[in-house]
């Protein structure tokens, strides 16, 4: 049963983040009045879709991201020819539907070739039904049927391109702004959870207490207070409570502990753990505290996202300098990680998940092609120059940029599953 909420944890932490922010994408794209036709979480074969309004809502097998598909960004629509017999479907005196196959199947349609169509701006259609050429409007918001699948129009001042400089970099630049909002939030509900540790604390109380330690199994509890170590008085000096237990790996020791009014004496043999020097007996101390008003909460939650952020350019800067396939982690490595903080809580859990929010709010502002921040250098050079690069030029570059990051996933994917087979 832990294992399942475990695995449910996670999964709905990614959820929440990649969903705050391809909905930022989404409800500035939408403002702009730009036609999303997708909004998806994750990547790879559909699990659910459902289609409201004009977008299409889907969750995909893969968890690793999502994506606000927006239309003029990709090639979504067959090209209708000069010549090319089509059926279309009429409804208040505009062309509803266009059917480009299975010509023969339509029910109460018109059938003729093309004389001209024109679905970007003047949206009109001229048919040559039986030899009688006819002129219709089209719909903004008809639909192009074949194969099975149907496909909304997107007229030229629906298209993400015919936006203004600003209208598109806000649509851009929102998806990380979300993830930044998000991390504030998470930041400040971890705050009202921790609470704000006393001034002058007097004693060191026991937070997590971890499954198959030695304390888990003497049933110390989150709460109980360490009164002494082998007689060694702890008070507020939870540094000396842990340098005791690393120096006694695989030595009893005698704990004091005190739980409300009750007083007793528990042996704890410090045991290792790979990867971690000295002996550990599975707790995680932590000092008195107190409930954080709500001005405190802002505040630490403010100073928090500062000092993360900071730590985040710093990891990059380390990367960057002293750079070792071995020290990057995927997907696969991500979700160990986060697996293994949801078994200590939902308060570890809510700030792990915070820092990532960070993480992907900063990464994404990064000018690495097929990210946003690419995007919005691309848009801030059509700014000074005043007209946009070239679509075709913009488009491999970023074609090329997320050929390399998939790559990149690939080997540290590699890495990921090779360091779990050898442990």
């Amino acid at each position: 049963m832990e294992m399942v909420q475990v695995v449910f944890l996670t999964v709905l932490m990614f959820f929440v983040i990649v969903t705050v922010h391809e909905w930022g994408h989404y409800y500035f794209a939408k403002r702009a009045g730009i036609l999303v036709r997708e909004f998806a979480i994750g990547f790879g074969p559909k699990l659910f879709s459902y289609k409201r309004h004009e977008t299409q809502f889907t969750l995909r097998l893969l968890p690793f991201g999502g994506y606000a598909r927006m239309a003029g960004e990709d090639p979504e629509i067959v090209e209708i020819q000069v010549g090319q017999t089509i059926a279309v479907r009429i409804a208040n005196d505009e062309v509803k539907k266009i059917y480009l196959d299975q010509l023969d199947n339509r029910k109460n349609v018109i059938r003729g070739e093309v004389e001209s169509i024109d679905l970007d701006v003047a949206l009109t259609l001229r048919l040559n039904v039986d030899e009688d050429v006819q002129q219709y409007r089209v719909h903004p918001q008809a639909m192009m049927v074949t194969k099975g699948k149907e496909t909304q129009i997107a007229p030229k001042n629906r298209q993400f391109g015919s936006k203004t400089v600003g209208q598109r970099a806000l649509s851009i630049f929102a998806g990380p702004v979300m993830n930044f909002i998000l991390a504030f939030v998470l930041f400040a509900i971890h705050t009202q959870m921790a609470g704000i540790p006393l001034d002058n604390p007097t004693y060191v109380q026991i937070g997590d207490v971890s499954e198959g330690m030695p304390a888990s199994d003497a049933n110390l509890k989150k709460g109980d207070i360490v009164d002494s170590i082998n007689g060694t008085m702890i008070g507020a000096d939870y540094k000396k409570m842990i340098e005791l237990t690393a120096k006694s790996q695989g030595k009893p020791m005698e704990w004091t502990i005190r739980r409300g009014e009750e007083t007793f004496n528990v042996t704890l043999t410090p045991v290792k753990m790979e990867g971690q020097e000295g002996g550990k007996v599975g707790i995680t101390p932590e000092l008195p505290s107190r409930k954080a008003t709500f001005g405190e909460t802002i505040v630490n939650s403010g100073k928090t996202m500062v000092s993360t952020t900071e730590m985040i350019f710093k990891g990059f800067s380390q990367l960057i300098n002293q750079f070792s396939m071995d020290d990057l982690g995927g997907p696969v490595r991500t979700f160990e990680v986060t697996g293994q903080i949801a078994k200590q809580g939902i308060e570890q859990l809510t700030y792990w998940a915070a820092i990532l929010s960070l993480y992907l709010g900063i990464f994404n502002l990064f000018p690495i092609p097929a990210l946003d921040g690419s995007r919005l250098v691309f848009l801030g050079i059509e700014w000074i120059r005043g007209k946009p690069i070239d679509p075709n030029r913009e488009g491999m570059v970023h074609f090329v940029g997320f050929a390399m990051l998939f790559l990149l996933m690939i080997a540290v994917t590699y890495n990921d599953i090779l360091r779990l087979i050898n442990g």
